[in-house]
């Protein structure tokens, strides 16, 4: 819902008018633009950034290959793309700290340029990518930005994640790919970036492991010092930005003191000169400007401006000196832009339109006026109405004002009155795209309000986003529950029941589409399917149909920190159909789940025929409620998010000697897994994750006990419980053990040594400690049968 009168008087305490104005002041210096470039949400140095921004001035953007959708989610079980449409608004929260531009490479959820999960390599990446698709949207991005310097994250080298490498070796390719006008695949103006930096430092730590050095410095961007208004270091103000990256658990507090300097390794250039700062060889100031051209008007208007930017920049925080000062410098910016000679155009028109831009929004600050647009829906659809409610503070005398809505194609104002305005959403309206490729903190999309301010002889704009922008949803859809189903021929149940709930037109005819002999009924809460008893394994897509149209699935995603979000994607039933024995003593065979709440496994397990209950936190402190469990099956990252997980091991670990089965899927080494004393005897987790995990999904699985129980009881496992796998086999796998445990599995990605810590057992007292680190969980969501039958016998075997 809308924000409530708390929030918003949080949200504005955070962002006093002194501050912001200091921060808009800051990029008036400058007319260099540095794009970084990266593979995932949080690649980007947000500290080196800052400190080039608030010292220099220099204009920020960033190139994103994907949304992130194959990583992990700290705060919910949004995966695949809803965790795409997630991180895509935490970027946007993360990049307006940093008044940072964004670009992705990746435009729809169903994009080629993905994040699919671990990669090793940057052929395979860009093999999986599409290296032309890849590289025509990095030249349009490039393209359209103008960058005069682009700086990848990380390094091409062995041991480095492939994605980053794939965006680096873009880089050099893009240098000059851009610049080219025989390049086929963009109809845009061509573009020389001047400077390719790389990073000057290693990529190596808990993920990653690079196998060379890193190049040698030729210059340092110096980010130990401190903001002098705020009093923050440039490294707490990207810490700022990054606490929004909170899937991704970013956020943490770096002590005063231990700030950082960047190395960076001029890798090309385009410009004449030593290289001994970022700036050098680039025009710097709008003065600087006048070197394409020897046109006296224009480099008069230049002047001039940079006259009253600098007078602009020193009244701080004089706000009638500053309006006055940074309206003269826009009349004359727009007197440059208008007398701007032909040759000089490609290198200068651009600069001086984000300089208009930058000073409008410094004049909108300083003269005071303060606005409020607020909606009073945060979900819509085509054929709705919605209230718009705005406040306004004019500006300080002698500034005239007015605004008006900017509003999307489709939107409309039926009645403006008392600071409201009634809109109505045509069948024209577009539903809000969770994938959009483009943000810009100080141009926002519409619905948004455009305000006018005229006084000292100029006219100048500024764009205002909504408090909190209402997500149009499609005009036909409805809510399935669940929408995976697995069917166990290992059970006689043959019966699905389904939830349908939400229909929008709620007066409209449900119908889901049937196999052959499956027996669909309507009732009053959803759908009641019967399976004919003779049934084949496989998959099963059931499409719902509202009135004969096809039904869209709708997933709102709305949490404090981001702007609320959808994705849509076409409704219906998946069913997987498949065989997992569950052995002869089920029924009687108490599972007890403990989850982190990133993961599944405990439904997917009920939902195979397995008896699991959740152990509540009381129960894990209680002996006797423990000794009711025949297995204890411990969810992933849950030692980090359980909130008592971690100081019930002892009594866990007197449950597991007196008989119990304790299965624990994967976790990482920072999820409170201490190797010592979490598991029941010595089991360390490696990194850098790099060279603990296989991430070719298709890596042959060799069994190194093959007449183990867990391999063979109450389910042979064997070369098809290995295929269909999704994105990966696991990660995070065991690095050292004690003698107790066993190795059951051997994999390798292509061109790799063997790892055999994915699957370990050892016999505890008169129990057992069972430890995987394949993906189980996220296969069982993509309804793999391996995981389930690999599953059914952990919880099954005795030992």
């Amino acid at each position: 819902m809308p924000f409530s009168d708390p929030s918003r008087l949080a949200a504005e305490a955070s962002q006093p008018l002194v501050l912001q104005l200091w921060e808009a002041l800051q990029p008036l210096k400058s007319v260099i633009r540095f794009m970084a470039s990266g593979a995932h949400p949080d690649d980007e140095m947000s500290a080196m950034l800052v400190a080039m921004a608030l010292k220099d001035g220099i204009n920020l953007s960033y190139a994103c290959a994907n949304r992130g959708e194959g990583g992990q989610n700290d705060i919910g079980t949004e995966t695949g793309a809803d965790l795409g449409a997630l991180r895509t608004a935490e970027m946007e929260r993360a990049a307006n700290r940093l008044a940072m531009r964004l670009y992705w490479l990746s435009v729809r959820p169903d994009d080629s340029i993905i994040d699919f999960g671990f990669s090793k390599s940057g052929d395979e990446t860009l093999q999986k990518w599409g290296r032309t698709r890849t590289l025509k949207r990095f030249v349009d991005i490039i393209r359209s930005e103008k960058p005069d310097i682009l700086c990848p994250t990380f390094l091409d080298v062995p041991g480095q994640h492939g994605h980053h490498r794939a965006m680096t070796e873009l880089a050099h390719v893009v240098m000059t790919e851009a610049a080219n006008p025989d390049f086929a695949d963009s109809g845009l103006p061509v573009w020389q970036v001047k400077k390719l930096y790389l990073p000057a430092w290693s990529g190596a730590g808990t993920a990653y492991d690079d196998d060379v050095p890193p190049p040698p410095a030729t210059l340092t961007i110096s980010a130990r010092g401190f903001d002098p208004i705020s009093g923050w270091s440039y490294e707490r103000i990207g810490q700022q930005s990054r606490m929004f990256h909170k899937t991704q658990g970013m956020g943490r507090w770096i002590p005063a003191g231990s700030e950082r300097n960047f190395l960076l390794h001029l890798a090309q250039t385009h410009v004449a000169g030593p290289d001994d700062c970022v700036m050098a060889g680039l025009p710097h100031t709008l003065m600087d400007l006048s070197r394409f051209t020897k046109d006296p008007i224009f480099a008069g208007h230049l002047k001039q401006a940079e006259t009253e930017i600098s007078a602009t920049i020193a009244a701080f925080p004089d706000m009638a000196t500053v309006v006055e000062a940074a309206s003269s410098a826009y009349l004359h910016v727009s007197q440059a832009l208008s007398h701007c000679p032909d040759a000089a155009k490609t290198d200068c028109l651009h600069r001086l339109v984000a300089k208009q831009r930058q000073l409008a929004r410094v004049i909108a600050l300083a003269s005071g006026i303060n606005i409020h647009v607020r909606s009073d829906e945060d979900w819509v659809r085509p054929g709705d109405q919605l209230t718009l409610t705005h406040e306004i503070r004019p500006p300080m005398n002698g500034i005239d004002f007015s605004y008006q809505l900017d509003l999307p194609h489709g939107w409309s104002v039926d009645k403006s009155q008392d600071q409201k305005y009634t809109i109505s959403l045509s069948e024209e309206a577009a539903i809000t795209d969770p994938y959009r490729c483009f943000h810009d903190p100080d141009e926002p999309i519409a619905p948004a309000m455009i305000v006018t301010l005229s006084g000292h002889g100029i006219t100048s704009k500024t764009r205002h986003k909504l408090e909190i922008p209402p997500v149009v949803l499609p005009a036909c859809s409805a809510h399935l529950a669940p929408v995976n189903h697995v069917v166990n021929l290992a059970n006689s149940d043959r019966t699905l029941e389904i939830e349908l709930s939400e229909l929008h037109p709620s007066d409209a005819t449900p119908s889901l589409q049937m196999p052959d002999g499956w027996l669909l009924e309507r009732h009053a809460k959803g759908f009641k399917i019967q399976l004919p008893e003779q049934l084949s394994e496989g998959l099963y897509t059931l499409p719902l149909s509202l009135d004969g149209n096809e039904a869209m699935t709708i997933i709102p995603i709305a949490y404090d920190h981001i702007a609320p979000t959808a994705r849509a994607y076409p409704a219906c039933i998946q069913v997987r159909v498949l065989t997992a024995e569950l052995g002869s003593q089920s029924d009687d065979r108490l599972i007890g789940y403990i989850g982190g709440g990133n993961d599944r496994v405990g439904e997917w397990m009920a939902a195979i025929g397995a008896n699991v209950e959740n152990v509540d936190a009381k129960a894990l402190q209680d002996p006797a409620a423990l000794a009711r469990y025949d297995c204890l099956l411990v969810g992933i990252f849950a030692m980090r998010f359980h909130p008592t997980l971690s100081q019930s091991m002892d009594k866990i670990h007197d449950w597991v000697n007196q008989g119990g089965t304790l299965i624990t899927l994967y976790h990482r080494p920072w999820d409170n897994w201490n190797p010592d004393q979490f598991p029941p005897h010595k089991l360390e987790i490696g990194q850098p994750s790099l060279r603990w995990r296989v991430t070719d999904e298709t890596a042959i699985v060799t069994h190194l006990e093959p007449q183990h129980g867990l391999l063979n009881q109450p389910n042979p496992i064997g070369a098809e419980d290995w295929q269909g796998w999704h994105k990966e086999r696991g990660l995070y796998f065991a690095k050292h053990w004690d003698e107790s445990y066993t190795p059951l599995l051997s994999m390798a990605d292509p061109e790799e040594d063997a790892l055999q810590g994915a699957f370990l057992v050892a016999p505890i007292g008169k129990g057992q400690h069972i430890h995987t680190s394949l993906i189980l969980h996220h296969q069982m969501e993509k309804l793999v049968p391996g995981a389930f039958r690999l599953m059914a016998n952990m919880v099954a075997w005795r030992g």
